[in-house]
């Protein structure tokens, strides 16, 4: 029998999800999968290597990485 997850996992993978899909779509990452083992693969460019994440918990950190790095970014050009 397959153990039902957690609803703080679903959670966490519904919200990576959401959040995979925002990096991708506004271009700050060129590609982020889910694989079935619950690992993500990651490729910030579309000839870069393809980096593999543990789990969702390390696509949300990766989100607010960015997110940071944008908002500093934009903070020093003002």
């Amino acid at each position: 029998m397959i153990p039902r997850p957690t609803r703080s996992s679903v959670h966490t993978t519904i919200e990576a999800c959401a959040w995979a899909d925002v990096l991708v779509r506004r271009r700050l990452l060129h590609a982020a999968l889910l694989a079935p083992s619950g690992q993500w693969l990651v490729q910030p460019e579309a000839d870069g290597p393809v980096h593999v994440l543990a789990g969702p918990a390390d696509i949300v950190e990766l989100a607010a990485a960015i997110q940071h790095r944008i908002r500093s970014t934009r903070a020093r050009t003002r």
